[in-house]
């Protein structure tokens, strides 16, 4: 991949931002260096806040009231990136349908939506405006994912048929799972593990799970539309220093491991080991496992954590796909009700309990 400045490209959206929080300053707004948009106005409803973004990433103009802003500014897209209501609601999905309404594409930060309820009225928001909305599901835009998917489709790995994934995360206890407060963690979290699940094994069909009451941890059982088969551990109670995520996907005599996200292994088929006749565990060249990993000692953009964890690449594809008049390939809404299904069961099924999912539930 070869990045194009802001500044290179010939055509950028007029663009609009939603939300000045901690994680916007650190991991979206930097993104628009390498993207084609023109940030023309900040909102928030501090407004000091919104001025001193606007000034920071060089916006003319800044707002307390979307609406005023929607209006004055007319912008191409708008991105948003906010929080929760009291009630724990997503604050952005009503934000969207605004910016739907005023004729603005929107990319959003995950959560989209706190359920399928509220995930299909914005989806006829969007169906009935024609317009686009893409979800900022940046684990599946890193390099190594996309790596991953790209091994997974090559007839040397075969048909993928089983995958891993662990992440670190708290399932509440049951009686606490129909409080949307006590339910923000998850919510905000499960998009991650059930964004790569979805991307790499396509649509969960059946699901069951054990749970661990003094920590939160949980294991589940997943059984693909494809056939294929995974666990989900929901890591709760690991070290904050280790690694946060392993992936594993297996195919057939060839499998791929992802550890934290930067470190790739890909452990190729064909190399045989006769057992009791093996002297040496070196294989041929040609068969040997691939091993990929940054090196974080030059000034690379791939260094930079905007890059490897996927925030450079996906609002690059969110703006290339709406200046293309076409849309995104990945993050799209379709790819969030999936990620809600997996979410709304874990809410509702008790441990030790098997559940289908539909298709189209």
């Amino acid at each position: 991949m070869t990045v194009t400045y802001q500044f290179e490209y010939s055509e950028r959206l007029r663009c609009a931002f939603i939300g000045a929080g901690g994680h916007s300053y650190r991991n979206v707004y930097p993104t628009f260096q390498y993207a084609p948009v023109e940030l023309v106005a900040v909102c928030d409803v501090q407004l000091e806040r919104a001025q001193t973004y606007a000034r920071g990433f060089g916006a003319p103009s800044a707002y307390d009231d979307h609406h005023e802003m929607l209006a004055r500014e007319r912008p191409d897209a708008v991105f948003i990136v906010t929080s929760y209501t009291a009630e724990g609601d997503v604050q952005a999905t009503a934000l969207a349908e605004d910016c739907l309404r005023a004729g603005a594409h929107v990319w959003m930060e995950k959560p989209t939506a706190a359920g399928i309820a509220q995930l299909d009225r914005l989806q006829a928001v969007a169906d009935e405006t024609g317009l686009t909305v893409m979800t900022g599901l940046k684990k599946i835009f890193t390099p190594a994912m996309e790596k991953v998917k790209a091994i997974l489709s090559t007839p040397e790995f075969g048909t993928a048929s089983s995958i891993s994934v662990r992440y670190p995360q708290s399932l509440p206890a049951p009686d606490a799972r129909s409080d949307d407060v006590a339910m923000i963690g998850f919510l905000d979290h499960i998009f991650h593990p059930g964004a790569i699940l979805t991307y790499l094994m396509g649509p969960v069909r059946r699901i069951g799970y054990e749970w661990e009451p003094r920590t939160g941890s949980s294991v589940s059982s997943l059984l693909f539309e494809s056939g294929a088969v995974g666990t989900l551990h929901l890591a709760a109670g690991s070290a904050t220093g280790a690694p946060l995520e392993r992936v594993e996907v297996i195919g057939s005599g060839a499998n791929v491991v992802v550890d934290n996200g930067v470190r790739m292994t890909y452990y190729r088929a064909g190399a045989e080991s006769p057992y009791g006749r093996s002297a040496s565990f070196i294989t041929g060249d040609d068969v040997a496992p691939l091993h990929w990993e940054p090196e974080f000692s030059l000034g690379q953009l791939y260094n930079k954590n905007l890059f490897y964890l996927g925030y450079v690449p996906e609002v690059v594809h969110f703006c290339e796909s709406v200046l293309a008049g076409k849309p995104p390939e990945k993050g799209t809404l379709a790819d969030v009700r999936e990620i809600l299904k997996l979410y709304e069961l874990y809410r509702r099924l008790p441990a030790g309990e098997p559940a289908t999912i539909e298709p189209r539930s």
